[in-house]
């Protein structure tokens, strides 16, 4: 969501002291900074379902400087909300009734019982009856049979009591800005073994307070496109299903290359070979 951040929002109380320092002294260059390095993504909501996005990764919280309503935070709050953005989703599932997407809900900043609930019943209200309950196999025919189209995973212990929602979903993060870090990482978590149910492989590169300091310039998307080609590389060795080593989910910044997307959903192919159906 944040090709919607709003440069005049508060800043994340959970950013680096020293970036909130600087915020109090020179806030627009500070939030010119922050806005540069918190934006990883530029296509709405809608153009990543349409260029083939089926995971959404939402950080989501209460803004401070608002008496009502939720929105999404990183770095900066958006502008849009988070009740604006689920209407947004399912209207784009009205019109696609056999894709799937998984949610997950798993950064959950300065919420009280009242927001979850409030976020909750939201999620029930807007998606109803597509909502997969965390019973069901989420097999795709399985949800092609009972006309589910969203599994949503949700970061809190109220969620254990409610059926639609799902645990939370473990996720791979390197914290790095090298791509050999980031992937030796991957490649050592997989040697462990896969989780049992989803899990995400995240080909975040992801800058510190120090890297920004020594770049105070640049951006996310200097940062992340000129590194794109050689993480496409190791998507297209990988493999999906059971097996120890198999993927599952694969998450990226700046989405906005035919070659990443189509790149996850060709690994695909590699289960058809596989069963030869």
């Amino acid at each position: 969501m944040t090709y919607c951040l709003d440069k005049l929002s508060p800043v994340d109380p959970t950013s680096p002291k020293l970036l909130l320092f600087f915020e109090k002294f020179v806030p627009c260059i500070t939030r010119s900074v922050i806005l540069r390095w918190s934006t990883t993504q530029t296509l709405s909501v809608t153009e990543q379902l349409n260029a083939g996005i089926r995971y959404l990764d939402l950080r989501i919280a209460h803004r401070p400087d608002v008496s009502s309503g939720l929105y999404f935070v990183h770095g900066l709050y958006t502008s849009q909300t988070v009740e604006e953005t689920l209407h947004e989703i399912d209207e784009w599932l009205e019109q696609h009734p056999q894709e799937i997407l998984v949610i997950g809900c798993d950064n959950l900043q300065s919420m009280y019982p009242e927001h979850h609930m409030c976020l909750i019943k939201a999620i029930n209200r807007i998606f109803g009856p597509k909502l997969c309950p965390k019973h069901e196999q989420p097999t795709l025919r399985n949800l092609w049979k009972q006309n589910y189209q969203i599994i949503v995973c949700y970061d809190n212990p109220l969620a254990l009591l409610f059926d639609h929602l799902w645990p939370s979903i473990p996720y791979w993060w390197a914290n790095t800005t090298k791509t050999h870090a980031l992937i030796h990482f991957l490649e050592k978590k997989k040697h462990i073994g896969r989780p049992d149910g989803f899990f995400v492989a995240g080909l975040n590169l992801t800058e510190n307070m120090s890297y920004i300091l020594k770049h105070p310039f640049s951006s996310m998307k200097r940062l992340t496109l000129p590194k794109l080609p050689f993480l496409y590389k190791w998507v297209q060795k990988q493999h999906p299903g059971v097996t120890r080593d198999a993927t599952n989910i694969i998450a990226e910044d700046l989405i906005g290359s035919d070659h990443f997307v189509s790149a996850v959903i060709k690994l695909n192919m590699k289960l058809i070979d596989r069963t030869g159906s």
